[in-house]
């Protein structure tokens, strides 16, 4: 079984944001990045498990600069069997959704997966995009997934209830928690790592259809307000007048 992983470089949880060119672009001065969470946690340790499993490759796509050549070596060292990097500097979903999709058509995969989104811009589009420009299933959300002979039987969590759904492959699905437990690469994967194949192709130049006209901040949270236990007439109206949330 031919299984894609698509990856994405995204700033780590613990970086300072701070934006630059009048607010249009993100300050990357001084910032950690890794492998998008969605994807590496749950969508490639998946991959990999399945891989060890019922055999198959494991190849990971990257839409990015040659900067994102180290968030694609820790792949690798996770145990993916090689790697595409698409040249180029993604600005939206379906600039780098159809970009993958020109590869995926090359390689003819069995299931491609990815994060359910990044947890950047938290968009959540990506993986539907790539299905129906590769006019396949899609599947998201999925917290569980297991081989079938010839299809994937899934798992995702709805209102109140679990949903489960046989779906053909080749198929497009996108992991959340539960998918698959994070793994930490061991020495003999970094080692490995370096020899791994990585190509790189010239995008088809797709352009963005989702300019950014500004970033911002959140605003900063207010001072906290203690109320004491006996006064509830005093914390209805804090909440009705102040915070107006009732």
């Amino acid at each position: 079984m031919k299984i894609l992983v698509c990856i994405s470089k995204v700033p780590d949880t613990t970086a300072k944001i701070s934006f630059t060119d009048n607010n249009t672009k993100f300050n990357e001065d001084k910032v950690q990045f890794i492998i998008n969470p969605y994807d590496e946690w749950y969508a490639l340790v998946r991959a990999l498990e399945l891989k060890e499993g019922a055999g198959g490759t494991v190849t990971i796509v990257n839409a990015g600069p040659a900067d994102n050549e180290q968030i694609i070596r820790k792949g690798l060292a996770l145990g993916a069997d090689d790697a595409i990097r698409i040249d180029m500097q993604a600005n939206d979903a379906f600039q780098v959704a159809a970009e993958i999709a020109a590869v995926a058509k090359e390689g003819s995969y069995d299931l491609i997966l990815c994060g359910k989104e990044t947890i950047d811009y938290n968009g959540g589009v990506f993986g539907g995009l790539l299905a129906e420009m590769l006019s396949m299933p899609y599947v998201s959300l999925a917290s569980k997934l297991d081989l079938q002979e010839n299809s994937l039987l899934l798992e995702r969590e709805i209102e109140g209830e679990k949903e489960v759904i046989e779906v053909a492959m080749p198929c497009v699905v996108s992991a959340q928690k539960g998918m698959a437990e994070a793994r930490i690469p061991n020495m003999r994967g970094i080692l490995a790592s370096k020899s791994k194949p990585v190509a790189v192709i010239t995008p088809s130049g797709t352009t963005a259809r989702v300019p950014v006209a500004s970033f911002s901040l959140p605003p900063e949270k207010g001072a906290c307000k203690m109320v004491d236990a006996d006064q509830a007439e005093e914390l209805i109206r804090l909440l009705h007048e102040e915070a107006k949330v009732i």
